[in-house]
């Protein structure tokens, strides 16, 4: 059963049932974000190996940008008239992916998998600039701008995944599991 986030009233110039759909997009993306800052504060935590300290202290600042992500699609929910469940419940009974797979682990291990998180998360986020594009600018200009900086965060882990010759050490890894294994080799 699909749930009818039509709000009662929104923003100006925009109906309420395109309104609706545009709360419901960006609900997704603000469980994205709330799953990926969790993510990456475990990553934070329980990175080991050679280049803990470099990877640990890259993490933060992600970590900190990620939640000012998800504040600001909260907010644009709100002002759109529909309601931010930001509870850890909305977010397990609505999300379209599993939990992070990987505990304790080498540094490049981690990063392996995180590349391919942060490739759903980017790609969830491409869908919602489409579909917003269509119906309200600020929505869609909120989503790009958010889009840019996941997009520098995956270069920043795939940095630590790359050869000189351009090859991410991940290849053709479709799950978390797989693409720590690879990394693994790397570090």
């Amino acid at each position: 059963m699909t749930q009818d986030l039509t709000p009662k009233y929104t923003v100006p110039g925009i109906e309420r049932e395109a309104a609706g759909r545009l709360i419901g997009l960006l609900r997704l993306r603000l469980h994205a974000l709330n799953d990926l800052h969790l993510t990456l504060k475990h990553v934070h935590w329980n990175v080991v190996g050679p280049q803990f300290i470099a990877v640990h202290e890259m993490i933060d600042p992600q970590v900190d940008r990620v939640r000012d992500m998800a504040d600001d699609v909260a907010e644009r929910i709100a002002a759109l008239g529909g309601v931010a469940q930001g509870t850890p419940g909305a977010l397990v009974a609505e999300r379209t992916w599993d939990d992070y797979s990987i505990g304790r682990a080498d540094s490049i291990a981690h990063l392996a998998a995180l590349d391919l998180v942060y490739t759903g998360v980017i790609e969830g986020v491409r869908a919602a600039v489409k579909e917003a594009g269509d119906v309200d600018p600020a929505t869609e200009d909120l989503l790009i701008e958010q889009l840019r900086d996941l997009e520098q965060f995956q270069w920043f882990v795939r940095a630590h995944l790359e050869s000189a010759g351009g090859t991410l050490a991940t290849g053709e890894a479709r799950t978390e599991q797989e693409a720590a294994a690879k990394g693994a080799e790397l570090g």
